[in-house]
Order: structure tokens, then C-alpha cells, then sequence
């Protein structure tokens, strides 16, 4: 059985997440968070195979939970869902230590291969996310500026862009 941890701070989103995961025989989710010190929380007690976490959460950086969870929990599979679709986003949540990125559009079809793939020890990127990655590693491609920032620049030009 591979024991889940949902982690958004949205209700209707947990709900929606563990209606379709009551379908697989195999997997069961064993607790749920609504913010990243709950997250942390629930990490230093273990008990659970793969943390389905949303990176916007109210308490702390979804980048930094990440971060924080490879230092204390480094066999916790980590696999985000998100709203956040850009490759930037992506590719620092990889290089931080999480499993597998896919967006809340592609759960409905890719959550439960997603969740047995990350608790498998294997990567899982959705193929949108995957393209994109793909396409900002070519040399051709000139970089934007916003993509050369560190997290923390990255993460205050968000809360900037999203306040605008």
C-alpha cells in the first residue's frame, strides 16, 4: 500500500484528490496538510511513502519546504501538484529534491500514475512540463532574464508579478 500525504491549502482541492484516489486499491491517503509547517510537521513524524504537495501554501515556500525536506527526510518521495505550469518552476522544484511535478489541469489522468511512478523511485514530469524543459535546454534558445534568478529572487518577482 502506498501511504500519501496530501498537502494544499484548499479543501475542495484535497477532497477533489481524494475522490480519485479512492479509486486505486493501492494507495491511501494517511493524512492531510494545509500549510508548510504542518507539512514539516507530519515529515518529522513519517508514517507515509509520497507527499502530494501543492508549492503555494500559506507558512512557507513551497522551495523551501522542498529544500527542507531533502535535509530531514531525504527518502520521502516528493511530488508536486500545482497551478503553476511554467518550466521555471519545474526545474527548480527538480534541482531542490522533488520526485515529479504535474499540474492540477493534468491530475485527473496523470495523479495515479504520477503517485506509483515518484513511490517507485522513478521521476515523473508531466508531458507539458517535460516539453518545455526540453525546449529551454536546447542552445539555441536564448535564456529571459527571469530565469537566470536565485529561489528567493524568483520567489519575490512571483509575489510581485501576482500583486500586480
Amino acid at each position: 500500500m502506498i501511504r500519501v500525504v496530501l498537502a494544499d491549502d484548499h479543501a475542495l482541492m484535497r477532497e477533489g484528490l481524494k475522490y480519485i484516489l479512492r479509486k486505486a486499491h493501492d494507495i491511501e491517503v494517511v493524512a492531510e496538510a494545509t500549510d508548510g509547517f504542518e507539512v514539516l510537521a507530519l515529515v518529522r513524524r513519517a508514517g507515509f511513502d509520497v507527499l502530494l504537495m501543492d508549492l503555494s501554501m500559506p507558512g512557507r515556500s513551497g522551495m523551501d519546504i522542498i529544500k527542507q525536506i531533502r535535509e530531514e527526510a531525504p527518502n520521502v518521495a516528493i511530488l508536486v501538484l500545482t497551478m503553476h505550469d511554467e518550466d521555471q518552476y519545474a526545474a527548480r522544484a527538480i534541482r531542490l529534491g522533488a520526485h515529479g511535478y504535474i499540474t492540477k489541469e493534468s491530475a485527473g489522468t496523470d495523479l495515479l500514475v504520477a503517485i506509483r511512478k515518484v513511490h517507485a523511485g522513478r521521476p515523473y514530469i508531466s508531458m507539458e512540463v517535460a516539453e518545455q524543459l526540453a525546449m529551454d535546454a536546447m542552445p539555441h534558445r536564448q535564456d529571459l532574464p527571469h530565469k537566470s534568478l536565485t529561489n528567493r529572487e524568483f520567489e519575490v518577482f512571483n509575489t510581485h508579478q501576482s500583486n500586480v
